[in-house]
């Protein structure tokens, strides 16, 4: 048995820098170890990416070899956590060539460095890496087998990874909720927009996932940076939800409209994009390397679940609010948060 989600974490090699802010995991990352370290965190969000500015933000496309080098000249980086990727489904079908260069020529280029600098590198994957077809239950030993563009460059940077920088650690994560910089990147920042604006969210039965708090998170992305922890391990919530459940959870705890909410099956979504199914993963893994549990469940709560497809049209005794959302599935709730 392991102990609980650890609240102190050790120092990572300073200066860090987080690539990928724009993605709900990087972003998170970015703003917390920032807050930790002011002056010694950089964060790295695409050229076109003007919305998102701020102290320690930087422009910069890791396809931009030449920029790259400047950064790693200037600031003389001890660490890297790698979030960058474009995780845009559809568009990575139309455009492979796009996918490719941001998710695989950005690691190569980034590599090199890592090795240049001496830096210690925490590389973020994906469970869909996976095609979901086998049941779900993945560990580490399963083999890849990716069914849309976007896995498969990740399946490509995981391996490149592997070969070029063995001491490097590979986390693969699952959903992380918690906050997006723009309001509508994320699971529950994109269904909750839907239903703010009174439009309705449609979600898949059959595609499951392991949702995980980005608080929870960013401590493991600190435990692990402080470490040699290498190779690739799965940084997965023990509770396993589908895309349905999530966008019943939102709806019902932000107290939105029942009717706005609709559900189907992958099958009635079309061929475009491809879709996964059941890619949950098993943790125990990070776990025992860690000598303790990693994540705690999202959501917190038993009855914050949904145990059928109705259960969001039943409101019982109290009244959900954005403002209850925000406390309880953006990050994790107070151990002594109390509902009626």
């Amino acid at each position: 048995m392991h102990g609980a989600v650890r609240e102190i974490e050790p120092h990572p090699p300073l200066p860090l820098l987080v690539t990928g802010i724009a993605g709900v995991a990087g972003y998170n990352a970015f703003h917390h170890f920032f807050r930790r370290y002011p002056g010694q965190v950089v964060g790295l969000r695409r050229k076109d990416n003007w919305r998102l500015s701020g102290p320690g933000i930087i422009g910069c496309n890791m396809d931009d070899r030449d920029r790259l080098v400047e950064l790693f000249e200037k600031h003389r980086f001890a660490a890297v956590l790698n979030a960058e990727g474009t995780c845009a489904l559809k568009p990575c079908e139309l455009d492979p060539q796009m996918a490719w260069r941001v998710n695989v020529l950005g690691i190569e280029n980034l590599l090199d460095l890592v090795s240049r600098y001496h830096c210690r590198l925490v590389h973020l994957s994906i469970d869909l890496v996976f095609s979901g077809t086998g049941g779900g239950g993945y560990d580490e030993d399963a083999p890849t087998d990716p069914i849309t563009v976007y896995g498969k460059t990740m399946v490509q940077a995981e391996k490149l990874v592997s070969h070029e920088c063995p001491s490097a650690c590979i986390l693969r994560i699952s959903l992380p909720m918690g906050v997006s910089f723009n309001g509508h990147a994320g699971a529950i920042d994109w269904i909750q927009s839907r239903f703010k604006q009174d439009k309705p969210a449609t979600l898949y039965y059959d595609e499951v996932r392991t949702p995980t708090y980005t608080d929870c998170m960013q401590t493991v992305f600190g435990h692990v940076l402080a470490t040699d922890l290498h190779g690739a391990f799965h940084a997965g919530g023990p509770r396993r939800l589908s895309l349905y459940q999530i966008a019943q959870t939102v709806n019902r705890m932000g107290g939105y409209p029942p009717d706005l909410l609709f559900g189907c099956p992958r099958k009635d979504a079309g061929p475009m994009p491809p879709r996964a199914g059941n890619v949950t993963m098993v943790s125990d893994k990070l776990a025992d390397a860690l000598g303790y549990d990693p994540f705690v469940a999202w959501p917190l709560r038993d009855e914050w679940v949904p145990t059928d497809r109705e259960w969001h049209y039943r409101r019982d005794a109290f009244e959900g609010t954005p403002e209850l959302l925000a406390k309880v599935l953006y990050q994790r709730p107070a151990a002594n948060l109390f509902l009626s």
